[in-house]
């Protein structure tokens, strides 16, 4: 049987590439530096499989169809956004199928792939934890970008189902569950029926799959003049509410402010904690709030949590 080694919750973001600090006490230096010492506890629990979770920004998923979740089982490549890791990465497919089995006998009929695309809302904080793209994984995509969201309980449900099948699973090694996600940030619509969505943006979300790489061309630009704004909307005292909550193992309290108080007090970019929930749950420890920035110009409060003592 799987054993759970433990879990990291670390959030992403693009401007961790795009807008690296130039010294140790710049915007985000804390972050990063936090980040290596997570990497280095994870290297030596000597993890053999990892499941991550995180979110797709429309590199893989459109509105051509939007599942909430997405497993991945077989082949997964990066799309190599914001310089993130373009290419393979190693799939752990003998964990990935026992674990799409518990989950579906648990009641999800969560969606699988044979070849699934992830974006830097996976791939960053892989490779930051694990120190490259080496170690085999399993991606679990969750649909946090775009409306309808899977619901915060709905989320709840899943990584108690998660944790279940990772602890029942045919696979003889330690497993760590990996979470990425932003915490407090404000970003656009992605909502095709939002009347400021019209037009070629519009479009992209439904049809880009037809033209992926154009449509993340085009759009690349407009992220990156989003970046390096001292005054960009943080709400810090919600993200430290947040982390706390998991601290004490509460994901309840998170899942019982649902969709619409979220989005109010933490922006609509804050959807991306459910892969916190889902984790956090499934290893089944409270977290210990190892780091926390709040980064403006990378437009979101950056935590990182552990289930594991740092050192």
């Amino acid at each position: 049987m799987a054993e759970i080694a433990g879990f990291v919750g670390m959030s992403h973001s693009p401007f961790a590439t795009l807008l690296p600090p130039s010294r140790v006490d710049g915007p985000g230096g804390r972050f990063l530096g936090d980040a290596e010492r997570v990497r280095r506890a994870v290297e030596d629990l000597a993890p053999d499989a990892i499941v991550v979770i995180g979110p797709d920004h429309f590199h893989g998923n459109f509105y051509d169809v939007m599942p909430p979740f997405v497993l991945g089982v077989e082949q997964a490549a990066g799309f190599g956004d914001y310089g993130s890791t373009e290419g393979p990465l190693p799939v752990a497919s003998s964990l990935a199928w026992p674990l799409h089995a518990g989950l579906t006998s648990s009641g999800f009929d969560i969606s699988l792939s044979y070849s699934l695309t992830v974006d830097h809302g996976i791939v960053q904080s892989y490779e930051m934890i694990t120190g490259g793209t080496s170690l085999p994984m399993v991606p679990l995509v969750v649909n946090t970008a775009a409306p309808p969201l899977p619901s915060l309980r709905r989320c709840v449900s899943l990584g108690h189902a998660l944790g279940a099948a990772l602890r029942s699973a045919d696979f003889p090694g330690r497993v760590l569950i990996a979470a990425s996600g932003g915490l407090s940030h404000w970003l656009p619509s992605n909502d095709p029926r939002d009347p400021a969505v019209a037009g070629e943006r519009r479009d992209s979300l439904i049809h880009g799959r037809a033209d992926v790489h154009a449509f993340a061309a085009a759009r690349e630009p407009r992220v990156r003049a989003m970046g390096g704004d001292p005054g960009a909307r943080v709400n810090a005292e919600w993200d430290r509410w947040f982390l706390s909550q998991l601290s004490s193992g509460d994901a309840d309290a998170v899942a019982a402010l649902g969709h619409e108080a979220l989005e109010d007090t933490a922006g609509t970019g804050s959807h991306e904690v459910r892969c916190w929930l889902i984790g956090q749950v499934a290893a089944g420890l409270p977290l210990v709030w190892t780091s926390y920035e709040p980064v403006p110009e990378w437009i979101t409060g950056m935590g990182i949590g552990t289930t594991f003592p740092i050192t």
